[in-house]
């Protein structure tokens, strides 16, 4: 690993410290955009990092602060080094040596450097990997995907697991329960005269929970909506029994175009399908759409039920409240997906998530990728 590459990590991670969220995902835009920059000049890289790293205005001063004791000695290093000639485009070996382990000397940047080496060492200890293939998007918000960062967090949601438990049905079948089945055990002792040898036992049949999602396609929601549609094809595929519904103003069900084989195929007979794409938003009025029409075909079964919205609802709260309670009581359990949970000075505030919310079980962010691979999880241990 080079020398700046390495310094840039230990500087992420006094950032992180220090209460500004840093990302791989982010030091990697960095060390694209130091490439463009003359790094002799302090005030190019503080400003290319600050650009960069910093989301809000009350983390300027904690910045400024971890940079200077990130380029405190710099002066004496590059003494040390010799005079470089003054080029706008430094060479890779005038690159590292700015930033130098000597510039990280301070006692409050190895202080912190090394409480992140034990961090780190500890995750190891515990069998967490430090690094994957899609390790710079894992936190990285939907909204800001390119086509390639799509493709590849495309194949990590085709990989994860969803297994949202089993349901006991009535129905009874042969198995080790506690129950004897007598009218077996009657049917087989005909082959020894009658006589009964073996109790035959049986136990009741189990089905995997069902899911159903129900993802707003509304305008509010058209920086996330792409994503979601991945997540709802790659969840239909990786489970049998999956009914999936897009809603603006109203619902269309797209259970059949997520089965496409292919994941562009599935999202562009979607987007012919669905007539309000980027409307307005009625989620009151589309979940009493989906009760009238599909609940109690879609519902049977006691479903996991996934809402993705971002709350933002031009119906009435108390028609939405009505309807999100109703759904609560016909399904097993009832999950509210939210892409802003987790950016800056969110709260749940309009009227509909705060008329909705009493009857949601799990309000949970769905925002990166590491939200889905929690969301995963936390699936898989409701059984």
């Amino acid at each position: 690993m080079s020398r700046l590459l390495e310094n840039l990590l230990i500087f992420g991670r006094v950032l992180r410290r220090a209460g500004i969220d840093v990302h791989p995902g982010r030091l990697l835009d960095v060390i694209e955009a130091l490439e463009q920059v003359n790094l002799g000049a302090r005030d190019d890289v503080y400003y290319t990092c600050r650009t960069l790293l910093v989301h809000r205005r009350e983390q300027i001063p904690i910045f400024d602060r971890a940079f200077a004791a990130f380029w405190r000695a710099q002066s004496a290093a590059a003494v040390r080094d010799g005079s470089r000639p003054d080029r706008s485009r430094p060479s890779a070996v005038e690159i590292e040596d700015v930033l130098a382990p000597e510039v990280l000397a301070s006692d409050e940047l190895a202080s912190m450097a090394d409480a992140g080496d034990e961090e780190r060492r500890a995750q190891t200890r515990d069998g967490l990997k430090i690094w994957s293939d899609a390790g710079g998007l894992a936190n990285k918000d939907f909204a800001a995907f390119t086509g390639d960062e799509l493709a590849a967090a495309r194949a990590a949601l085709s990989r994860l697991v969803w297994n949202p438990g089993e349901r006991r049905t009535r129905r009874w079948v042969r198995g080790r329960g506690s129950r004897i089945d007598l009218r077996r055990a009657i049917g087989e002792s005909l082959r020894t005269g009658g006589d009964i040898v073996k109790l035959a036992r049986r136990t009741r049949r189990v089905h995997p929970r069902p899911l159903v999602l129900l993802c707003d396609v509304s305008g509010s929601m058209e920086r996330y909506t792409r994503m979601l549609l991945h997540f709802a094809h790659a969840i239909t595929w990786r489970h049998r029994r999956v009914e999936a519904f897009l809603f603006s103003t109203q619902l269309t069900r797209v259970s059949r175009q997520l089965r496409l084989p292919r994941a562009d195929d599935a999202v562009a007979a979607v987007s012919r399908l669905v007539p309000d794409w980027s409307g307005g938003t009625r989620i009151g009025g589309a979940v009493k759409q989906f009760h009238q029409r599909w609940g109690r075909r879609v519902l049977n079964g006691g479903p996991v039920v996934l809402l993705i919205s971002d709350g933002w609802d031009r119906g009435d709260p108390g028609e939405l409240a009505e309807q999100v309670a109703r759904l609560q009581r016909s399904c097993h359990r009832l999950v509210w997906l939210n892409p802003l949970i987790g950016t800056a000075d969110y709260a749940p505030l309009t009227r509909g998530l705060q008329a909705a919310l009493p009857f949601v079980d799990d309000f949970l962010p769905a925002r990166t990728l590491t939200n889905l691979v929690d969301l995963a999880a936390h699936l898989n241990a409701l059984r």
